[in-house]
């Protein structure tokens, strides 16, 4: 009986894998066809691309549509859509990988400072003009080093004989942010006509998206997720205890280790170039938790997918809500995730959420 409900379960789980992940390829499809034309539109060009003009288009069939549908398709909306799938499955990977490693369903990305690290890092560079002297990409450098040296140092005050104690980094992480949350609003406040560049920023957007940004972003969250899934099976060890897990013979510190770095270095990369985009790493891996249980192996898989097709629609309502004007996608992801969030306290007043492997 105990091995019939098991192999259920494992094709249940091996069918909401499949369907996750077709439903991200028809999303790509769909989401490609929905936009402004803006300046390339012209007259005789309707707003929203045909179906199958996006299909020909990706299949190198474009010569059978007006030109302007390439343009529109490969340059403009694909790398927003690639950059938004990578985003949004680096912050829900981070995320289900944090809650499992600080066993609290309140865990996110930005939990142990990351964040406020690499807004600090943006505002350096937007305050000293260094994004406008150099290149576009040197605002998403020093991001990208703030969050990380961030997570560094948080590790090191951390560390004690050689071992990191859970309660002791998350409330460690909680300091370092809060002193960095000041420094930032003390850099904005002294910012004068940067301001508005630095408050854009920490809103969250994709509109740095371009092929070059998705090239340099790919290896990076794809190689970070591959490592964090090969450890998917110590992390579920270590939810249910740090002593057991050393009892089976895993090397609890060094996968602490080796999943805070992954973790956080493909969230910094996330952030880097979008900006802080919240609520994605809490919201969905609570969902799939929900949906396919806590067991890592399957829920880090499953995370990524859906993370990445939420925040493709949540990037889609940003650009085409109030088009031609824009919407930071972070105003969007927060809209959709504090309700839900809300929902879910609500829901578990009585009990706990489930945050433990079977």
């Amino acid at each position: 009986m105990f091995k019939i409900d098991f192999e259920k379960k494992r094709i249940k789980r091996k069918l909401i894998l499949a369907s996750l992940f077709c439903a991200l390829i028809f999303t790509i499809i769909i989401v490609t066809m929905i936009g402004t034309m803006g300046p390339l539109g012209g007259q005789g060009v309707p707003e929203k691309i045909p179906f199958q003009a996006v299909l020909d288009v990706l299949s190198g069939k474009g010569y059978l549509w007006p030109d302007v549908y390439e343009t529109i398709i490969l340059d403009i909306r694909l790398p927003r859509i690639l950059l938004a799938v990578l985003v949004g499955c680096a912050l829900a990977v981070s995320g289900t990988t944090m809650q499992g490693l600080f066993k609290n369903p309140m865990a996110d990305p930005f939990l142990i400072g990351l964040a406020p690290g690499a807004a600090v890092g943006a505002s350096f560079s937007i305050l000293l003009g260094i994004s406008i002297s150099i290149s576009i990409y040197s605002t998403p450098f020093f991001a990208s080093v703030g969050a990380m040296l961030t997570v560094f140092a948080v590790y090191i005050i951390a560390r004690s004989s050689g071992k990191i104690r859970v309660e002791t980094l998350l409330l460690t992480g909680i300091a370092v942010g809060s002193f960095l949350t000041a420094v930032m609003s003390f850099m904005m406040y002294m910012a004068g006509q940067q301001f508005r560049f630095m408050f854009f920023w920490m809103l969250g957007g994709l509109y740095r998206a371009s092929w070059e940004v998705v090239v340099i972003a790919f290896p990076v969250i794809i190689l970070g997720v591959i490592i964090i899934q090969l450890f998917a099976r110590d992390l579920n060890a270590i939810t249910l205890g740090e002593e057991p897990a050393t009892h089976l013979g895993i090397d609890v510190e060094m996968v602490k280790k080796i999943l805070l770095i992954f973790s956080s270095l493909i969230a910094g990369v996330a952030v880097a170039f979008t900006g802080i985009i919240g609520f994605v790493g809490l919201i969905i891996p609570h969902m799939m938790r929900i949906l396919v249980g806590p067991d890592h192996r399957i829920l880090l898989p499953v995370s990524a997918l859906a993370g990445g097709i939420f925040l493709v629609w949540a990037d889609t309502v940003a650009r085409t809500v109030l088009s031609p004007t824009e919407i930071p996608v972070g105003i969007i992801t927060a809209l959709c995730g504090a309700p839900f969030f809300i929902y879910l306290l609500q829901k578990n007043k009585k009990g706990r959420f489930v945050s433990h492997a079977t």
